[in-house]
């Protein structure tokens, strides 16, 4: 059964490719990966394979991948995408030796793929399943760890119907789960994962302060924000949009006078300045880049593309048309909205919070941990309709004394959250 869905998903994404890009690249990637693999693996190299769904799993993987590099040279690095947001942005990345998406889970493309490559160990970030490559793991003695790995009870291991093609038995693959939180390792547990099993927390939080203590100065970005306060949207959808862009434009005459509460002096951060808008969507597409201009109309509206010393500072929307660049542009802000969280569910909060700003996000968000403890720090606002966003939005940008707490907040939770890199490293090269 799980083969046969496999079979038919890729007949799926073979029709799905006449229609769209992004499934024509999906399709060719796939295809693809075993002519890059055929010319890149080294016959006798040592690999160590890493796998993340997406960009975001990526980032979460990224600094156990970078310390394997420092501190065990020996060893290559192969890194598998399945989606092409992951694979297109981190296609040429230094860090690994190989990057390819994975082919699918089918019996043959398994074989074909450990023809190629015999990796010494496997690291699954987050989530990713794949039970045939799992199988044949378990078959050669490949150790299989789950990094920072979130499980729900709704998920298809705990649900009657997880029994059908023995799927729930995908986990006895694993030789170690090191999870987020407590209700993943009793869920485990439920299916007799006692010992294999430890809460380290998310390795997320390692990667944003990697970012922030790496994070190289944006010359035209921070040219843009001068003295001004500064609204970021990162990884906005059309309905965040629906809400930020109004109140943008209703607050955009006022003087936010003593609001930039940043990390200096009372006297220094009490600068004045007009609201300026800092908007990177997360679909980078031209219909909607115009429909977020449309949107702005009779504002100096300004894409990065085409920002230059000139004319960036007398602008009075930045709209960041490119990737790879959200992390570094939230220390240019003093309050943020993370997207996602009217429709596929937020995106990465601790990116806008290690810089000790607050975050705004919609509700769908229950299944996000970090997000549940942010908000239940006070770092970060929940708002449901136009009305919340306004009131929240001003009272953060006029009340010096909540925007401190609330911006406190969110330094705080990131650096006691950090640390499960080192918890992972020490448990799997103890040796």
């Amino acid at each position: 059964m799980y083969s046969f869905a496999i079979y038919f998903y890729m007949l799926a994404v073979g029709i799905a490719a006449i229609f769209s890009k992004r499934a024509r690249k999906l399709a060719v990637g796939h295809q693809y990966a075993f002519v890059r693999l055929k010319r890149m693996v080294e016959k006798d190299a040592r690999y160590i394979w890493f796998h993340a769904a997406s960009l975001g799993e990526f980032e979460q993987g990224r600094p156990l991948m970078e310390r394997l590099r420092r501190e065990h040279p020996e060893y290559k690095i192969l890194l598998t995408f399945f989606s092409p947001s992951g694979y297109e942005v981190r296609k040429n990345w230094e860090g690994a030796d190989i990057v390819c998406y994975l082919p699918l889970d089918t019996p043959f493309n398994v074989r074909l793929f450990f023809h190629y490559v015999q990796p010494e160990m496997l690291f699954l970030i987050k989530y990713e399943f794949w039970h045939n490559y799992l199988k044949i793991c378990k078959r050669r003695g490949i150790p299989v760890y789950s990094v920072s790995s979130i499980f729900r009870p709704n998920q298809v291991f705990f649900r009657w119907y997880g029994q059908l093609g023995g799927y729930r038995h995908v986990l006895k693959h694993i030789t170690h789960f090191f999870v987020q939180n407590q209700q993943s390792k009793d869920l485990l547990a439920s299916l007799g994962h006692t010992d294999n099993v430890t809460i380290v927390g998310d390795t997320r939080f390692d990667r944003v302060l990697d970012i922030r203590r790496a994070a190289k100065p944006l010359p035209l970005v921070e040219k843009f924000a001068g003295d001004h306060t500064v609204f970021v949207a990162g990884s906005s959808w059309p309905p965040d949009e629906a809400l930020f862009i109004p109140w943008f434009k209703g607050s955009r005459v006022q003087e936010f006078k003593g609001s930039r509460v940043l990390e200096v002096s009372s006297e220094q951060a009490r600068a004045q300045g007009t609201l300026r808008l800092i908007i990177a969507p997360h679909q980078v597409v031209e219909d909607h880049l115009r429909a977020i201009e449309q949107a702005l109309g009779g504002y100096k509206i300004l894409r990065y593309s085409k920002a230059t010393e000139d004319n960036v500072a007398d602008a009075d929307v930045l709209i960041i048309d490119c990737f790879g660049l959200l992390s570094s542009i939230y220390r240019y802000g003093q309050l943020a909205m993370v997207g996602g969280g009217f429709g596929v569910g937020i995106h990465n909060i601790p990116e806008a919070a290690v810089y000790g700003i607050p975050v705004i996000i919609g509700p769908n968000n229950k299944n996000f941990r970090e997000a549940r403890y942010l908000l239940d720090a006070g770092a970060c606002f929940e708002v449901h309709d136009a009305a919340e966003f306004n009131r929240i939005a001003d009272h953060l940008l006029t009340d010096a004394d909540a925007y401190r707490t609330a911006a406190d907040a969110a330094r705080n939770y990131i650096a006691e959250n950090s640390g499960a890199t080192d918890i992972i490293y020490a448990h799997v090269f103890k040796n």
